[in-house]
C-alpha cells in the first residue's frame, strides 16, 4: 500500500467517524442541558427523562432499521441519510418551544443515532484491510466517547460563561449541527463500500473502489474473495424468526441479549445522561458540576484505550467479570458515602471520585468486551438476525433505564437508586458466572460446534475446557 492510499484510508476513517462523534455528542450533550432545559420548558422528573430517553427509543428503531436500509440503499448513502436527518433533527430541538416539540425531535435524532451505531462500523470493517480491521473499526468507539467529552466540555464551558441565560441550553444542543455538516459533505467525496457494490452486481466499480486502497495484487484478490463468500451466502438460506425455534440458536440469542443486558444494568448511561444531575444532588452547584463532569469523559476516553488494549491480552470472561465487580463496588460506595457525608462539602468530591472509578472499569472492561462477544458468539448465517434483536433489546433497556433514573432519583433519592444498581449488578454477576462461555480464541467454528451440541451427551464442555482448548 503506498502512501496515497494510506492517506486515502485515514480520509475514509476520519469522516466517516464522525457519525460516531455525533452519536457521542448527542447522547451526551443532555447531560449539561437538561438542568437548564428543565426551567425554560418546565420539566418535572418524568419529562426529563421523557426528554433524555426518547433519543434512545428512536435509536432502538434506527438500529433495527439502519442495517436494513443499508443493505438495500449501500453503506455511503445512508450515512449521508443519517447526516441530514442528524442536522435537521439537531435544529429541530434547539428551537424547540416546548416538550412536545423537543420529544418528537429527539427521537429523530435517535433514529440517526441508532443508524448510524450499525452503519459506520460497518462501512469501516468493509473498507478495511484485513489486517487492520481491528484497529480502524475501534476508532469509532473512540471517537463516540470522544463525542461525549466534546459535550462535557462545551457544556462547562457555556453553562459558566452564559450559565445566567435561560436559553444556553439551545447554543449547547445547536454545535451538533456542525459536525453534521461535515460528515454530508466529507462522505460525498468518498466511495461506496465495495461489498456492497459486489452484492449489486458492480465488480467493476467494486474493483476500482478497492485499487484506491489496497495494491493492484491486494485489490484483485480481495474482489475474488468477496465474490466467492457472496456465491456461498447466495446458497445458504437467509436466518428467520423461525429458527428460534432451534434450541441452540435460542440459548446463542439468550446469551447475547443477556450480554446487552449486562452493559445497560450497571447503570453507566444514568451516569453519561445525569452526571451534572448526580453531582448536583451531591452538593455542587450548576457550574461546578458542569466541569466535574468533563472528568467523566476525559476517564472514558481513556478507559476506552485501555480497554482496546486488554481485549488482547485477557480473556472474557474475567474482563467482563472483573468490571462488573468494579462498577457495582463504585455504586455501592456511592449510595453508602451519599447516606454517611450527606451535607458535608466531602461529597461531591467523593461522589465524582467514585463516577471516575466506575467509568475506568465500565469502559475499559465492561463496553470493550459486549460489542466483541456480540459480534464472536453468532455464526454467520444468524449474525444479522442475532445482532438485530441484541442490539434492539439494549437500547430499549437503555431507553427504560433513561426513563426511570431522573424518576427514581426524585421519588427514593441518590443513594438508593444506586443501591438499586449494585442489586442489578449482582444479578450481571450471576449471569455472566453461569451463562457466559469464553470466547478468547476460539474459531467461529469451534463456538458454533459448541454451541450445536450444548447439553448432549457427547459435549459435556464446560467453561474451563472451552478455555483449554483456546490455548
Amino acid at each position: 500500500m503506498d502512501q496515497s492510499q494510506k492517506s486515502f484510508l485515514f480520509k475514509i476513517i476520519f469522516v466517516s467517524t464522525f457519525g460516531g462523534l455525533l452519536f457521542g455528542y448527542d447522547t451526551g450533550v443532555i447531560n449539561g442541558a437538561l438542568p437548564y432545559m428543565s426551567e425554560t420548558l418546565g420539566l418535572n422528573s418524568f419529562t426529563e427523562g421523557l426528554v433524555a430517553s426518547s433519543l434512545l427509543f428512536g435509536a432502538a428503531l434506527g438500529a433495527v432499521f439502519g442495517g436494513r436500509l443499508a443493505d438495500y440503499s449501500g453503506r455511503r448513502n445512508n450515512i449521508l441519510l443519517l447526516a441530514v436527518i442528524f442536522f435537521f433533527a439537531t435544529i429541530g430541538c434547539t428551537l424547540a418551544p416546548n416538550v412536545t416539540t423537543m420529544v418528537i425531535f429527539r427521537f429523530l435524532l435517535g433514529l440517526a443515532v441508532g443508524g448510524a451505531s450499525v452503519t459506520v462500523p460497518s462501512y469501516l470493517a468493509e473498507m478495511s484491510p484485513a489486517e487492520s480491521r481491528g484497529r480502524m473499526v475501534t476508532q469509532n468507539e473512540l471517537m463516540i466517547v470522544s463525542g461525549q467529552l466534546l459535550a462535557f466540555v462545551f457544556n462547562a464551558i457555556l453553562g459558566n460563561t452564559m450559565g445566567h441565560h435561560e436559553n444556553v441550553w439551545r447554543y449547547m444542543l445547536v454545535i451538533a449541527a456542525l459536525p453534521a455538516i461535515f460528515l454530508f459533505f466529507g462522505m460525498l467525496k468518498l466511495p461506496e463500500s465495495p461489498r456492497w457494490l459486489v452484492s449489486k452486481k458492480k465488480n467493476s466499480d467494486a474493483l476500482n473502489v478497492l485499487n484506491k486502497i489496497r495494491s493492484e495484487k491486494q485489490a484483485k484478490d480481495e474482489l475474488n474473495d468477496i465474490k466467492s463468500i457472496f456465491q456461498k451466502e447466495a446458497n445458504q438460506k437467509q436466518a428467520t424468526m423461525k429458527d428460534m425455534t432451534v434450541p441452540w440458536v435460542r440459548r446463542i440469542v439468550f446469551i447475547g441479549i443477556g450480554i446487552a443486558v449486562v452493559q445497560q444494568i450497571t447503570g453507566v448511561n444514568s451516569i453519561m445522561y445525569y452526571g451534572t444531575q448526580i453531582l448536583k444532588d451531591a452538593g455542587f452547584d450548576t457550574g461546578a458540576a458542569l466541569i466535574g463532569n468533563i472528568a467523566n469523559g476525559v476517564i472514558s476516553v481513556l478507559a476506552t484505550f485501555v480497554g482496546i488494549w486488554l481485549l488482547g491480552k485477557v480473556g472474557r470472561r474475567p474482563m467482563l467479570l472483573t468490571g462488573l465487580l468494579g462498577t457495582t463496588t463504585a455504586l455501592l460506595l456511592i449510595g453508602i458515602f451519599s447516606l454517611t457525608l450527606e451535607g458535608t462539602t466531602a461529597l461531591p468530591y467523593v461522589v465524582l471520585s467514585l463516577t471516575v472509578m466506575f467509568l475506568a472499569f465500565q469502559q475499559g472492561a465492561i463496553s470493550p468486551v459486549t460489542w466483541l462477544m456480540l459480534s464472536e458468539i453468532f455464526p454467520t448465517r444468524l449474525r444479522g438476525l442475532g445482532m438485530g434483536v441484541t442490539v434492539f433489546c439494549l437500547w430499549i433497556i437503555n431507553f427504560l433505564i433513561g426513563l426511570a433514573f431522573p424518576v427514581l432519583l426524585a421519588s427514593v433519592g441518590l443513594s438508593t437508586t444506586f443501591f438499586v444498581f449494585v442489586v442489578l449488578g449482582i444479578f450481571a454477576m450471576t449471569f455472566v458466572m453461569k451463562f457466559l462461555p469464553e470466547t478468547k480464541g476460539l474459531s467461529l467454528e469451534q463456538l458454533e460446534e459448541y454451541f450445536r451440541n450444548y447439553g448432549k451427551e457427547n459435549n459435556n464442555t464446560t467453561n474451563e475446557e472451552l478455555s483449554n482448548i483456546a490455548k
